[in-house]
């Protein structure tokens, strides 16, 4: 509604009742006379209803008191005729009131002749009266549109009592005194202005017209009336009027009406814009402060014209309903505006803006909400009414506390990517065992193990069984690994998952991606600093630096903080306005481009760290973006002294950064700095700012010179003047202090998954500030490097995802700290992507290698050898890593690295070494599970030159085939040759336990070749062997002794097979049935690696393997071995030699030359494109088989129309003719010649074989075009799962990954929750608990931009009734037997379906009848129990019971005896429940439980009071120390109303001491509560207060479990104990409305023990305060709601 005017807006209302009588009195009979004449005045327009309303009050209100009573009669006369139409009127058509204006002025001659007199000796007034009631009319007139808005109440017809109220005016010094006249109040619309007029200039009209009423109507111009009794002489002018009064009414009207038309071009001529005003908070919103889940309400009213509208803020961000619903309610009504928050919590702690805004301008009125959260052992839902949970340290179950919950995850995101910008979620269904509804779990989320917390940037949600977390806009920030913990109690699970988020696309191409992580560190009062992370992308180029940006908070302007990038990962930003709020961004710049600006940073306020720590300590309201600092005034000036602790706190070639602190002597106002510098050893001090002092102790010094030395000092300054410097610092050379680190080493990439490689490091030496590292990879070969992570990872181990199954990788890895990224390290080797050995079950690293020896020495060089480790790990060695140390007299110096790539040979020479220095040797294995632990060091050795003739010792000795007879023994030539070449080898042996003496050589003459087989070996002796090269000069040292070697032949050995297939193959096959995942063949000859593949063809499927001769020769002569990696030494050979090859090639070639046998003659199928294909199929074929294809007798050839393939492997011979025309009928033959061999096929299409042919080829053709795009393959049908759901089904082909489905029914579309996969190409619908709701028809549509397909099931009449009965049959047969169950009312008989449909019958016969149902014998359906109740059962019941469930087709029946033994153990149990109800109804307890211990001083008294309950009322006793205790006069017992107990000791002393029970009977039950009394005496102490409530009595409650409150009771034992003179104790009044729950225990020794009450409250105690006493609270511990 309007504003009132401003002279009503502080006067009261009075009702229209209160008017002078004499106008009351002549109401009434004018009333009377003009009853019938009412409807001619309703014609009147509502505008000039509302204008003559107004003319009436302004005349009742302005009547003079000294006018004549004639006058003061027809002005009252008129005034009420002028409310009859007014009053009276409704609303009508706006145009019908145009028309019909002059009726209203032309009115009845009999009802303007009462008012003559008014007009006759008040014209003057009543023109200024017409004006005014014109000047309204107009208005309204004006601003109306609608005229179904413009009714008045009909309750103002001629009522002489209206109801609306009415003002008057009273001067300020008679305020209270009545008064003789009125002050109109112009009534409004009765609903609200706003929104009424469609355009804001039409609401300007009304409100102008509005205020130009109210300022006339102020003036107190106007007639005004006297006060004059009542007489005849008054009912005398209700005569018929003359003909001259008449005319002359006639005149006044003719002059009223152009009064009226002046006062209308007076108004055309109104200012309205001085009418408006701008909004204004009458009353401002009131900030609260509310526990968690809670609600609250915001109030405000707003006056303003036009009317404002209001808009409501959270922390400046617009409160938006629909984004929130149930949240948020926002309700404006009649002025008052409100905002209501449903079920605070933490989060809704903020600062709320109500924005009232209109033409005129804007306001705001602020208000705080902060939301208490509850802390400790209490679970804050105990306070609030209807809510029950637990603590969360307690692990709680059904049936009781420390249970166990298994929590499950089910359905888990896995590694996700995502690119800047976009959205991303992670989502997991948590399966909680048991499933308590009244515990929720805690659902938590952790970033590289740091709690998530929502923000605009993260998003949560719990369903109940799904957590979500959603990253509206993703960042490089948000990459890491995610966990979701799910608690439980005590009790938690956990699952992680890796988000990669990759750099978004450059606006520039080959700019460098956006930095990362940005924060704002050491803030001060004009001073921060920014530090990032660099990106891992630089676009190819170099990054040349960063720019920083910054925005003040509130705006949208980014200023650039410096003019040249800088390199350096941290930049001291100065200038900043004290108390306003910042916040920052950065960008990388390259030779291409500027990258995109970083995610900015969290908001900073330049402010004193102090001030931050003070506001932050005591905080009055949420964060707003801006605190105002202000300074008190000095009282007294003083200079202050020297700054103290001046240091340089980070120096780079850019800038360097000063700190202090501020000095002691600084008086009471705030104090700047002036900072100087000046060359170091010299004296020639510059003041750097040179302007402006800065306000905070740290400021940055630019413009300095690249590897200069400075010194600095500082002054402070303040209004009294500048104070002496402060200590100059060290000398500080301009330059980087923090170095850019060196690349890690010994990269090891090991597999992981089939998508994912772990790749490990080691950390650069004299690494400094590491921010972490990044991972770059690539495919072998490609020259393209990828970055695997795209936010620094910390350690030295990271999996890299997302890599493609069996590619080969190599890694490389660069650290990254403030100063730049390091160089790259060494590549790694190459790994192939694959699932880690046994499925991705873990291995072990290596064992040590061992006997480490040197191979060579030279000046500066050695060469080491050593024996593979005994303990692989599982899987192959890959490589070894080799470090040495000197030994300087005797005492061993640091290892050093002698290789960073590891090396795969078991020798290797370390370079660079000392000559003549002794060094020691140690060397670690490495597999694919990891570097394993380095060996021994090996002794020491001299690097010195060797200069003997022979040669030095053989290596690498190794036995392979070790049988029970035989083995072969391999070796390398020695690195060192001696002065010679090198002659040959001795191969020497002898039995483990034999003496050294006892070694023999097994070769003669000196062996050529670096392999033997020695022969002639007794089964299951131990041998070991050696090796020793020789040459001219003669035999050299021997080589290392092998391991030992049994002879033996290990089950399941099996050797290596030659052999010729029917083709004439030749080939070599070894099979091996101990193969590991990772296992491989490896062929050689003659015990080296085969090189040349020209000459076989090595195929390995499974655990075969089988190297195939392409043209066997005298080429391939010599031994062939296969070993089998990755087993325990499975390996064998077989020698060719020149009569082994002949034989070979003999057999080759009779089994090359057969007749070639076929599998298939000649035959014709169609394809799916109608293509004709011909074919037949070979038993073999050998490489030189060929075939011609004859068509009517006439060879054709491959080309165009005919497509011709042979293929000698599978023998299949075909060709394919695009189109079958008329010309192509005859008949076609296929002719084979595999050497010698030959043979042929022929096929005859003629007549109707070939036109059905044809025909056929024809339609496939067809098909194969609309198979072209989504089509069914089966079309669609349903079944009826074992659940008892229908499930649409049907088979669908050609589907890829935009192919959309589609399901109808009813030509409605069905919503889908989840896109359909397309599995095993079957499309289907679940359609849950079936009935006749589904019915109608279903359709699914498969489309995509290549077609569409669809398929139509309609489930109707007989199809749906078909349906109905299989799901009804299937729920019929998932019925449980009928069951037995007493109830306190009866006895229920019972079963349990899947589900329950109304289409399926049920019926219960009893004894072979039916059974008709009563109230006594009732059947029914709760959810999918279906049961037949008998309440008060009789013998009458006994007898069989069968349930029929009918399915439309048969009736299945479940059966019960309910008879003999069965009815009476049911009937007695019901009998015992009905009985334990009651009992259990009115038994005697203790409602209001006393505590468990009361500790109390001595001297003081105690008042113990609780509330019992029983029917019968019970009888009440009390025990002390388990004896009767009875009233005295130092102790009162009391027990009234039949429920207030309460025990009174008027002084305890120390024999009060003792346990007090309480003991309630009646018929149905006792009940004891006990409690402990300890009284202390402490004196001659001083009193304290311990604890946090000064109370004088300790009063413990006991708890079930033990909680960590319980633990620090004995840590109480050593305080002082209080002293307290007077004490009562009593429980805190529960709530009236709250039921308590009851917890009951069972003991050994009574059948039933106290029942105590836990109702969430803690028993008080009320004293009256002694400040000398103190109060110890012993074991007090907050109690939680028992579980029952």
């Amino acid at each position: 509604m309007m504003s009132l005017p401003f002279y009503q807006r502080h006067h009261e209302h009075y009702d229209r009742a209160y008017r002078h009588k004499a106008l009351q009195s002549t109401v009434s009979q004018y009333q009377k006379e003009t009853k019938g004449k009412s409807a001619v005045y309703a014609q009147g327009s509502t505008a000039y209803a509302r204008g003559s309303a107004a003319y009436r009050h302004a005349s009742a209100a302005d009547f003079s008191l000294d006018s004549s009573a004639a006058y003061s009669h027809g002005s009252s006369a008129y005034d009420l005729e002028s409310a009859a139409y007014s009053y009276g009127s409704t609303a009508y058509d706006h145009s019908a009131a145009r028309s019909k204006r002059s009726a209203a002025y032309s009115l009845d001659s009999e009802s303007l002749s009462k008012s003559s007199a008014a007009y006759s000796h008040g014209s003057e007034s009543i023109n200024k009266l017409a004006a005014a009631y014109r000047l309204g009319s107009e208005a309204y007139s004006l601003g109306l549109k609608d005229s179904n808005l413009m009714t008045e109440d009909q309750s103002y017809k001629m009522s002489p009592k209206a109801k609306r109220a009415k003002q008057h005016l009273v001067s300020e010094d008679k305020e209270n005194e009545a008064i003789d006249y009125s002050v109109p109040i112009f009534t409004g619309r009765e609903v609200s202005i706003s929104g009424i007029t469609d355009t804001e200039e039409e609401r300007i009209k009304e409100s102008a017209a509005y205020v130009a009423k109210r300022n006339l109507f102020a003036t107190g111009e106007g007639v005004s009336v006297s006060k004059v009794a009542k007489s005849t002489s008054e009912e005398e002018h209700h005569e018929k009027k003359s003909r001259k009064v008449a005319i002359r009414e006639s005149a006044e009207r003719v002059a009223l009406k152009k009064t009226l038309e002046d006062t209308q071009a007076f108004h055309k001529k109104l200012n309205q814009d001085k009418l408006l005003h701008p909004p204004e908070f009458v009353i401002e919103p009131r900030s609260h402060t509310v526990w968690e889940k809670q609600n609250v309400k915001f109030h405000c009213s707003v006056a303003g014209w036009p009317a404002p509208r209001v808009t409501w803020y959270k922390n400046n961000v617009p409160i938006n309903v629909q984004t929130h619903p149930g949240k948020y309610i926002i309700q404006s009504r009649y002025g008052l505006h409100s905002l209501e928050i449903s079920t605070c919590d933490f989060d809704d702690t903020a600062q709320y803006r109500a924005s009232a805004m209109n033409v005129k301008g804007e306001i705001s009125a602020y208000a705080s909400l902060v939301v208490k959260r509850y802390k400790g052992e209490i679970d804050a839902s105990l306070l609030y009414p209807g809510t029950v949970s637990m603590p969360l340290g307690l692990g709680v179950s059904p049936h009781g506390y420390a249970s166990r919950f298994e929590i499950s995850f089910v359905d888990k995101f896995d590694v996700a990517f995502g690119r800047e910008g976009e959205t991303m979620s992670l989502g997991c269904t948590v399966v909680i065992s048991p499933d308590i509804k009244r515990f929720k779990p805690d659902i938590e989320w952790y970033r590289n193990g740091v709690l998530i917390t929502p923000s605009k940037w993260v998003q949560m949600h719990w369903s109940g069984e799904r957590a979500s977390l959603t990253l509206t806009h993703a960042n490089k920030e948000d990459e890491g690994l995610y966990t979701l913990r799910v608690v439980m109690g005590d009790y938690y699970e956990e699952y992680s998952s890796y988000v990669f988020v990759r750099d978004a696309d450059a606006e520039i191409p080959g700019a460098p991606g956006a930095p990362l992580d940005v924060q704002c560190l050491d803030a001060n009062k004009d001073y921060v600093i920014v530090s990032w992370k660099q990106p891992a992308v630089d676009g190819g180029n170099p990054i040349l630096g960063y720019f920083i940006d910054r925005c003040e908070v509130g705006t949208t302007h980014w200023t650039q903080c410096n003019e040249t990038p800088v390199k350096f990962a941290r930049f001291p930003v100065t200038g900043l306005i004290e108390g306003r709020s910042y916040i920052f961004r950065v960008r990388a710049v390259n030779k291409a481009g500027i990258s995109l600006p970083s995610r900015v940073s969290e908001p900073v306020a330049a402010l004193d760290p102090a001030d931050r720590a003070r506001l932050r300590s005591h905080p009055s309201a949420p964060w707003t973006g801006q605190i105002i600092v202000t300074e008190e005034e000095p009282t007294e000036g003083v200079v202050p002294g020297p700054p103290t602790d001046l240091q340089v706190i980070e120096a780079t070639k850019n800038y360097v950064v000063l700190s202090w602190k501020p000095p002691g002597q600084r008086g009471h106002e705030g104090i700047m700095y002036f900072v100087e510098k000046c060359v170091a050893g010299t004296e020639d001090w510059q003041r750097v700012n040179t302007e402006i002092p800065v306000k905070s102790p740290r400021f940055a010094v630019f413009d300095l010179v690249e590897g200069k030395s400075y010194c600095f000092r500082v002054r402070c300054c303040n209004s009294a003047g500048i104070g002496e410097p402060s200590e100059a610092t060290e000398a500080t050379v301009v330059d980087d202090k923090l170095d850019i680190p060196k690349p890690p080493g010994r990269i090891m990439p090991t597999r992981n998954t089939d998508t994912s490689v772990v790749v490990t490091w080691t950390e650069p030496p004299d690494a400094k500030e590491l921010v972490g590292y990044y991972i770059e990879s690539s495919v072998v070969g490609s020259g393209r490097w990828e970055p695997c992570n795209n936010n620094p990872v910390k350690g030295t181990r990271f999996i890299c995802h997302g890599l493609v199954n069996g590619e080969k990788y190599i890694f490389r890895v660069r650290a990254v700290n403030a100063a730049g990224l390091s160089e790259f390290s060494q590549d790694s080797e190459p790994i192939e992507v694959q699932a880690a050995i046994g499925g991705g079950l873990l291995h072990a690293a290596p064992s040590p290698p061992y006997d480490i020896m040197v191979l060579e020495s030279v000046r500066d060089s050695m060469v080491l050898g050593w024996k593979q480790p005994k303990v692989t790990g599982g899987t192959e060695i890959t490589g070894y890593y080799v470090n040495y140390r000197e030994v300087v007299d005797g005492v061993p110096g640091k290892w050093m690295e002698a290789n960073i790539k590891a090396i795969s040979e078991r020798a290797y020479r370390i370079q660079n070494l000392k000559e003549n220095m002794v060094y020691q040797f140690q060397v670690a294995a490495a597999n694919l599970a990891g570097v394993g632990t380095p060996s021994l060091p090996s002794q020491p050795f001299k690097c010195e030159e060797w200069t003997i003739a022979v040669p030095g010792p053989p290596h690498d000795v190794t036995c392979t085939e070790v049988r029970k007879d035989s083995l072969v023994l391999l070796w390398k030539e020695p690195v060192y040759t001696g002065r010679s070449p090198i002659a040959g080898y001795y191969v020497d042996m002898k039995e483990t336990e034999a003496k050294e003496e006892h070694w023999r050589s097994v070769n003669e003459k000196p062996l050529q070749k670096k392999f033997l087989k020695i022969g002639g070996l007794k089964e299951g002796v131990s041998y070991v062997f050696r090796v020793r090269a020789t040459n001219q000069a003669g035999v050299g040292k021997p080589s290392d002794v092998t391991d030992p070697v049994i002879a033996e032949t290990r089950p399941g050995t099996k050797e290596m097979v030659v052999d010729v297939d029917d083709n004439g193959v030749i080939s070599l096959n070894f099979e091996c049935d101990q193969m590991s995942p990772n296992s491989k063949f490896v062929w050689s000859k003659n015990y080296e690696p085969i090189e040349d593949d020209s000459r076989l063809n090595i195929d390995s499927k499974g655990g075969k393997s089988k190297a195939i001769f392409k043209d066997l020769g005298e080429d391939d002569l010599g031994t062939y071995s296969c070993v089998v990696t990755d087993t325990d030494g499975v390996s064998s050979s077989h020698t060719i030699d020149e009569e082994e090859m002949k034989r070979l090639l003999a057999l080759s070639h009779e089994r090359k030359f057969p007749t070639v046998p076929l599998v298939s003659e000649l035959a014709v199928e169609i394809l799916e494109k109608g293509e004709v294909r011909f074919w037949l199929q070979a038993e073999k074929l050998s490489g030189n088989a060929k075939a011609n294809f004859v068509f009517n007798d006439k060879e054709i050839f491959n080309g165009e129309k005919y497509k011709m393939k042979v293929d000698q492997k599978t023998g299949l011979v075909e060709m394919i003719m695009d189109k079958l025309e008329d010309k192509d009928e005859g008949t076609y033959t296929f002719q084979l010649q595999d050497g010698k061999a030959t043979n042929q096929s022929s096929l005859v299409l003629i007549g109707d074989v070939f036109k059905k042919l044809q025909d056929e080829a024809d339609f496939q053709r067809k098909e194969w075009h609309r198979k072209q795009g989504p089509h069914f393959v089966d079309k669609l049908g349903w079944e009826v799962t074992d659940d008892c759901n229908v499930m649409l089904k049907c088979k669908v082909a050609n589907i890829k990954k935009e192919t959309h489905i589609v399901w109808y029914k009813d030509d409605r579309e069905i919503m889908v929750d989840e896109e359909h996969d397309f599995k095993d190409g079957v499309c289907t619908l679940l359609i849950s608990e079936f009935s006749k709701k589904d019915a109608g028809t279903y359709e699914v549509i498969l489309k995509d931009d290549r077609g569409k397909d669809s398929s139509e099931l309609k489930l109707k009449d007989t199809a749906f009734a078909d349906l109905m009965n299989e799901v009804c049959r299937r729920i019929a047969l998932s019925a449980t037997d009928l069951k037995i169950q007493s109830t306190a009312e009866g006895i229920r008989l019972y079963s349990y379906v899947t589900y329950y449909v109304e289409d399926l019958r049920v019926g219960w016969v009893h004894n072979d009848t039916q059974i008709r149902f009563t109230d006594r014998v009732k059947t029914g359906v709760t959810g999918e129990q279906i049961w037949l109740q008998i309440n008060e059962p009789t013998p009458q019941d006994k007898g069989k019971y069968t349930m029929e469930l009918f399915d439309g087709k048969t009736a299945h029946k479940k059966t019960v005896d309910l008879s003999g033994q069965a009815f009476d153990e049911a009937f007695a149990e019901f009998q015992r429940l009905k009985q334990a109800a009651i009992a259990e109804k009115n038994r005697a307890r203790v409602l209001g439980g006393l505590p468990d211990v009361v500790t109390i001083q001595e001297g003081k008294a105690l008042n113990l009071s609780c509330t019992v309950w029983g029917d019968p009322t019970p009888e009440v006793s009390w025990l002390k120390n388990e004896k009767t205790f009875v009233s005295d006069a130092n102790c009162t017992l009391k027990f009234e109303s039949g429920k207030n107990v309460s025990f009174t000791i008027s002084t305890v002393s120390t024999l009060d001491s003792g346990k007090y029970s309480i003991v309630v009977k009646n018929k149905y039950g006792t009940e004891t509560s006990d409690v402990t009394v300890i009284v202390i005496s402490v004196s001659g102490q001083t009193d304290t207060v311990q604890g946090h409530d000064q109370n004088n009595i300790s009063v413990s409650k006991k708890k079930k479990t033990m909680t960590a409150n319980k633990r620090k009771e004995g840590e109480k034992k050593d305080f002082i104990k209080p002293h307290v003179e007077e004490i009562i104790a009593t429980e805190e009044a529960p709530d009236p409305n709250e039921i308590p729950p009851v917890e009951t225990e069972k003991d050994t020794k009574s059948n039933q023990r106290a029942a105590k009450t836990t109702d969430g409250k803690v028993a008080v105690a009320e004293m009256v305060p002694q400040p000398t006493e103190s109060l110890d609270r012993q074991g007090k511990k907050p109690l939680g709601k028992s579980l029952e």
